[in-house]
C-alpha cells in the first residue's frame, strides 16, 4: 500500500485523506478493499468498517483470520440515521485511537436507501471534511456504480476530494466542492396541514409539549419505550429553540411514509453545520440535545435560511409498534 494511495508515510498518518471508491460487483469490492484493509493492519493501524451488512459479511468472510483485529458495524443500524454517522460511528471510533493510525471504511449511500433519507446522506459526506480537516486518518467510502444512479455518483465526485475507480489509481476530483454540496441539499422540508401542533414560548411550556408528544404517540399505540424517545426528542428540540432561537418554537407531529415526524420550527440561524454530529465533551454541560437526538432518531432533516430554521425526527412507526406488542 504505497504513501500515495493512502496518505501515510511509513505507516504514520501524514495528514487527512477522504477517497471514494467506485466499484460495479461484489468481486471489484473485495479486490479493492481486502488488500487495502490487510496492508493497513500490518501497519498496526486501527480499522474500521462500518458497510451494509451484506457487504459487511462478504468483508468479514474475505478477511479471514484477519477480521479479528477489525471493528466492525452494520452501517443499515448504526448508520440508519446519516446525522449519527458522524458523531455517533466516525468520530467515536477516531477518537478511541487518537494516537493511532486510523482507517476506516463507511458506506453511508446504498441502492435502497430512500429519498428522504437520500439529502441527509449527501450533507454528511460533505461534513466529514469539515469535520475531519487537519486529522491523519483515511475514511474510504465505497460507492456501488453500477446500482447507484448518476445523481449519487455526481454528488460523490462534490464531497469526495479524491477518486479511486476500482483497479485504477486515485485521482483528484475536478468536481470536490462540499460547500456546494452542502447548499444544494439545505432544502425547504416537506410539512403537513391538518398536524398536531403545540407552541413553546418559554421554558415553562416543555412539560406541554412532552403531553403533547405522549398523547400523540399513545394514539399511534407506540411502546412506552418509543414514547420516552419521542419525549426526549421533543423536549431537546423546544429547548434547543428556546435557548438559541430566543423566540418561539412551533411543534409539529404528523405521520408521513411510515414514520411519526417531530417537527420543530423556529426564527432562529442554525449556523453551525456539524451541531449535532460532533460528540459532546464528557464534562461538558450542554450542547448534548441535537446529539442526542441524531443518536435517538432513525432520521433528522434539517433546513435553515434568513427566515428561520427547521428540524424533523423521524421514528419509524413498523418498529414502534413492533416493540409495543
Amino acid at each position: 500500500m504505497s504513501a500515495r494511495r493512502n496518505g501515510r508515510r511509513n505507516g504514520r498518518p501524514v495528514g487527512f485523506v477522504h477517497p471514494a471508491v467506485f466499484y460495479r460487483s461484489p468481486r471489484e469490492y473485495l479486490d479493492t478493499l481486502v488488500p487495502f484493509i490487510s496492508d493497513a493492519l500490518a501497519l498496526a493501524h486501527r480499522v474500521l468498517v462500518a458497510v451494509p451488512g451484506n457487504n459487511l459479511a462478504a468483508l468479514c468472510h474475505a478477511l479471514g483470520n484477519d477480521v479479528g483485529a477489525v471493528t466492525t458495524a452494520d452501517m443499515t443500524e448504526s448508520g440508519r440515521n446519516p446525522g449519527h454517522i458522524l458523531g455517533g460511528v466516525l468520530r467515536a471510533f477516531a477518537d478511541q485511537h487518537r494516537n493511532r493510525p486510523v482507517l476506516m471504511i463507511g458506506e453511508p449511500i446504498w441502492p435502497t436507501r430512500t429519498a428522504l433519507e437520500y439529502p441527509a446522506c449527501v450533507q454528511h459526506e460533505a461534513l466529514i471534511n469539515m469535520a475531519f480537516e487537519g486529522r491523519g486518518l483515511t475514511i474510504l467510502c465505497p460507492y456501488d456504480a453500477a446500482h447507484l444512479g448518476p445523481r449519487a455518483l455526481a454528488d460523490a465526485r462534490m464531497t469526495h476530494p479524491v477518486l479511486w475507480p476500482a483497479g485504477s489509481p486515485q485521482d483528484r476530483s475536478p468536481d470536490y466542492a462540499p460547500r456546494a454540496a452542502l447548499a444544494r441539499y439545505n432544502e425547504p422540508l416537506p410539512s403537513k396541514r391538518l398536524a398536531v401542533t403545540y407552541t413553546v414560548r418559554n421554558p415553562a411550556d416543555l412539560s406541554g409539549a412532552r403531553r403533547c408528544a405522549t398523547r400523540y404517540a399513545r394514539l399511534l399505540g407506540l411502546s412506552p419505550g418509543v414514547i420516552t424517545d419521542l419525549q426526549l426528542i421533543t423536549t431537546e428540540l423546544a429547548a434547543n429553540s428556546v435557548q438559541h432561537a430566543n423566540a418561539p418554537c412551533r411543534l409539529a407531529f404528523w405521520q408521513r411514509d411510515g414514520n411519526l415526524v417531530c417537527e420543530a420550527r423556529d426564527t432562529g440561524q442554525l449556523n453551525d453545520p456539524l451541531a449535532g454530529r460532533r460528540p459532546p465533551p464528557p464534562d461538558a454541560t450542554g450542547g448534548r440535545g441535537l446529539f442526542l437526538i441524531n443518536a435517538i432518531a432513525d432520521l433528522v432533516r434539517t433546513h435553515t435560511s434568513r427566515d428561520g430554521t427547521t428540524i424533523q425526527a423521524y421514528l419509524r412507526l413498523d418498529q414502534a409498534r413492533r416493540d409495543a406488542v
